[in-house]
């Protein structure tokens, strides 16, 4: 994840996987980041499932590098060069991103290509009940959201220099192929759930010409809070980024909805309206507020399409855990996710057969 005050507490050594030659970083800024002055002291964040993340102190500031992980890597995954492209380009839009310092994708520098941003101070909110808030917080965080993951997908490509950012159309076709590859190359046993998955979803794709700039894996704990404002200060984690189709990448952030073992997944509508929450249809027409749509179409498809995507970004968690070099301490627990995220993604696709909506 990014690097923010309220995550130094989560900010300790570099795990023995993740350590690099902080000599050989302190020559690269020399030479090409003169805003980095002074010895540079690392810590490693706890966060951060696919690229290990670091907290650098340096001349009395901090800053954050993010870096490919070390090891055999799964084929276009870890794509910190999109990442730093993508935020380095919306810088000055209305979306919310850091401020980039630098690439280097000279791998023999720290043995992986790498980015070095702004460290932004704000809080990172893990939970999705919002724990702590009043009605009227939770109300105005959850708007938040909403309205940055709007203003993204309202950006034009092309007057920020990221037309060919990704291929045009058939975005959702892509992506399956993509993750069906991913998890067949990071497969350790056989689910049911995805199997069907991996037959229904491509016969079943519906017809969208929609194309937008997308996060790809927008939630809660990938934005940065106003330390006590309800104000997204930035949008961290672009790894997954495209041009592609972006009621996708808006479902794909609802899957808490309907998520097992979400705290809101839990909750009846009147619960959720007692504590500030939007209820998931609510939730649908704020984003249709602020782009502009008349509905979110397809959402059951999307859901089912959003789960079965996870599955292949926690299948391959656990195969970097496996392999041992996973950048997070709790890669192992989130690798038992994939079987229970599996189902419920099949179960978002019974939805669409059975003609619920």
């Amino acid at each position: 994840m990014g690097g923010t005050a309220d995550q130094n507490s989560g900010a300790g050594p570099v795990r023995s996987a993740h350590v690099f030659d902080v000599e050989s970083l302190q020559k690269y800024c020399a030479a090409n980041v003169p805003e980095i002055t002074g010895k540079i002291e690392v810590q490693q964040f706890k966060g951060g499932q696919s690229n290990p993340t670091y907290l650098l102190h340096a001349g009395g500031k901090r800053y954050v590098l993010r870096r490919k992980p070390p090891g055999t890597l799964l084929p276009s995954a870890h794509a910190v060069d999109r990442e730093y492209r993508i935020m380095h380009a919306l810088h000055g839009t209305d979306v919310p991103v850091p401020r980039m310092l630098c690439l280097c994708e000279d791998a023999a520098i720290l043995g992986t290509p790498f980015y070095i941003m702004e460290c932004i101070d704000g809080r990172v909110l893990w939970d999705a009940d919002l724990p702590g808030m009043t009605p009227d917080q939770r109300r105005a965080h959850y708007r938040e959201l909403n309205r940055a993951i709007a203003a993204l997908h309202s950006v034009n490509p092309a007057q920020v220099g990221l037309a060919e950012f990704g291929k045009p159309g058939n975005y959702v076709e892509r992506q399956i192929a993509r993750w069906i590859k991913q998890y067949r190359a990071a497969e350790t046993e056989r689910i049911e759930a995805m199997e069907n998955l991996i037959e229904w979803l491509p016969k079943n794709i519906p017809q969208n010409t929609t194309n937008a700039l997308t996060h790809g894996d927008y939630r809660f704990d990938n934005v940065i809070f106003h330390p006590a404002e309800p104000r997204i200060l930035a949008i961290i984690d672009w790894e997954l980024s495209t041009l592609g189709d972006p009621i996708a990448d808006f479902v794909y952030h609802c899957m808490s909805y309907r998520m097992p073992g979400s705290p809101i997944e839990k909750m009846g509508d009147d619960e959720k309206k007692s504590l500030g929450i939007p209820t998931e249809s609510e939730y649908r027409r704020m984003y249709c507020e602020f782009t502009g749509r008349s509905e979110v179409p397809h959402f059951d498809f999307y859901m089912a399409f959003g789960m079965f995507r996870l599955v292949g970004i926690l299948q391959g968690i656990v195969k970097r855990y496996l392999d041992g070099n996973a950048s997070s301490a709790n890669a192992a627990e989130s690798g038992k996710r994939t079987r229970p995220v599996a189902e419920a993604g099949w179960q978002q696709a019974l939805r669409v057969i059975n003609g619920s909506r």
